[in-house]
């Protein structure tokens, strides 16, 4: 199954291909900026029954170096079977399109970035009949940025680089820096990078720690996905404060509240479920109780 973050790795460059250019700058390679960009489709199936798919293709035009096409490929973990997959891409592309051809990985974790950063050789001991270099972007070469002018100056590339580091321990930094990049921003460009963010993000704890920025820094945003986290925010927050509630009844009645009790109470995260334990806290006569008919 895709993931959210598969997802946003490589549909960042969809909505602002231009970033490429600074992405390939980082990673060292001098790519000249774009003049235009085109997405191109992504089903490279041939006639037989073979289905292969890329994730983002697009058609870069440069002002003195022409045209080249960028396919790009979001990698969650080592899989054998994509890097098989990847010279076949490369030529099946030069091929149909008759254009130089640049594959970009990114990655989440830099073991999987290390992995795919590993040319490709297709030939024997002797000699190479094909070799395959991947550009790679992910935690080991993308900046960490925690300056609030240097994220404005460049949003899409703040925004991989905080994909890109999900799981570095100074994410919350990273994430911050990115909402008080947005305050001062239209809606029509923070919007997309607000999804981005959180879709890149997928289930880590990373995760809520940008839905809580997104509640508070940007609560003057009205687009859809500001609501929704906005929302779940506020859902979370009756939570917690019934939970908080339902503890204090059981305490002012003099009812001892075992650890396991405590942390289900704490965890629970649906407020109607806690609405039906307050009721219950009321009367009970141990903590036990009040799961009653659960």
């Amino acid at each position: 199954m895709v993931s959210s973050p598969h997802e946003a790795m490589h549909r960042i460059f969809q909505e602002y291909p231009g970033l490429f250019s600074r992405v390939s700058e980082v990673l060292g390679v001098d790519i000249p900026p774009p003049t235009s960009a085109t997405a191109l489709p992504t089903d490279l199936t041939e006639a037989r029954p073979v289905e292969r798919r890329v994730d983002t293709l697009l058609r870069i035009e440069t002002e003195h170096d022409g045209p080249f096409v960028l396919a790009i490929e979001a990698q969650g973990k080592k899989d054998p079977r994509e890097t098989a997959s990847w010279p076949y891409y490369v030529s099946y592309l030069h091929n149909r399109y008759g254009l130089p051809v640049l594959l970009l990985v990114v990655c989440q974790d830099r073991a999987t970035a290390e992995w795919a950063a590993r040319p490709i050789a297709i030939g024997v001991r002797q000699w190479q009949t094909l070799a395959l270099n991947p550009l790679v972007a992910g935690p080991h070469n993308m900046p960490v940025i925690t300056d609030v002018a240097e994220a404005r100056k460049d949003l899409a590339l703040a925004t991989l680089a905080a994909i890109t580091h999900a799981d570095n321990p100074d994410v919350g930094a990273i994430l911050k820096t990115l909402s008080a990049a947005l305050r001062d921003t239209p809606e029509a460009i923070a919007d997309p990078i607000v999804e981005l963010t959180a879709q890149g993000l997928g289930n880590r704890p990373a995760a809520q720690h940008w839905r809580n920025l997104v509640a508070v820094d940007l609560s003057f945003y009205k687009s859809f996905m500001s609501e929704e986290i906005r929302d779940e925010g506020r859902a979370q927050g009756r939570a917690q404060g019934r939970a908080e509630d339902i503890l204090l009844v059981l305490g002012e009645r003099g009812i001892t509240v075992p650890d396991r009790i405590h942390r289900q109470i704490t965890d629970c995260g649906d407020p109607e479920t806690l609405r039906r334990w307050l009721m219950r806290a009321v009367t009970a006569t141990s903590a036990e109780e009040i799961f009653t008919e659960e």
